[in-house]
């Protein structure tokens, strides 16, 4: 990767869950291209295979597995089996995550669970099996996925919100333990960002968004954005490229947001 200069992964190997699709694949692909072997996870499998098999065509190196990031042996698996193909652990990016809306009050155990389960818990098994193979190396660097709902209050939100609130102080933690052993601890802080995960309180019971919806919607984000834009996955896989690289090698404990300027007050 000539040019690359301390954004060069070569020789380096990640780890990202929920790598089949949005932000997660975005990621797969931009660490890929900046020539790290990449290990992806995702509870979809044949989406995961989908998207190591186009990496590899591309020249790079990965390996996909299908893991349920709520089982911490599963993830504990992915991350050994990293090592196992590779030969060591560099950068664990832990994007995997869902949404879930609706008011407090309708909001059931079993949705709690669900929700708290995949982004909160899903991210600590994360980071506790790429601590237990980074730590005795000395270096290695963690990148968490959290969300603008941390400082952009939205009703409906509050189950999702209050999981990535979660996320952002496990990093913040975490970087606070990780730093004596090298290993840099950080959190990219998405706003809204166009990918399938988003306008999910938009779909029918057939999960379908309405058009004219979902384009009011967009324009409500653009508007409260002083670009007048809105992000895309790209923006949001460059960020986590960062924070794996040399680049960012005294940053940690941060919450990096590209949103667009829409978490600030104007």
């Amino acid at each position: 990767m000539k040019g690359l200069g301390v954004f060069d992964l070569s020789g380096r190997v990640a780890c990202v869950t929920g790598g089949a699709s949005g932000i997660g694949e975005a990621a797969v692909e931009t660490l890929a291209a900046a020539g790290a072997a990449v290990v992806l996870g995702d509870i979809d499998g044949n989406g995961a295979a989908r998207v190591c098999d186009h990496i590899i065509s591309e020249g790079g190196r990965a390996m996909a597995l299908s893991v349920d990031t709520t089982r911490a042996d599963q993830v504990s698996s992915l991350v050994q089996a990293a090592v196992d193909e590779f030969g060591r652990l560099d950068v664990m990016a832990n994007v995997a995550g869902v949404g879930s809306y609706g008011d407090v009050v309708d909001v059931t155990e079993a949705e709690l669970d669900r929700v708290l389960a995949i982004n909160f818990k899903g991210v600590f098994f994360g980071c506790q099996a790429a601590m237990r193979v980074m730590a005795p190396r000395g270096s290695g660097s963690i990148v968490n996925v959290s969300a603008t709902a941390i400082n952009t209050p939205v009703g409906g939100l509050s189950v999702y919100a209050a999981t990535k609130a979660a996320v952002a102080m496990l990093t913040q933690s975490l970087a606070v333990e990780a730093g004596p052993d090298g290993v840099r601890v950080n959190t990219i802080a998405p706003g809204f960002t166009l990918t399938n995960f988003v306008g999910g309180h938009l779909r029918d019971d057939q999960g379908q968004v309405d058009s004219a919806e979902m384009d009011s919607y967009l324009k409500l984000m653009r508007d409260r954005s002083p670009l007048g834009e809105v992000c895309e996955a790209a923006d949001q896989a460059n960020l986590i490229w960062f924070l794996a690289s040399d680049a960012s090698r005294y940053v940690t404990g941060q919450i990096l947001r590209a949103n667009a300027g829409q978490s600030i007050t104007w």
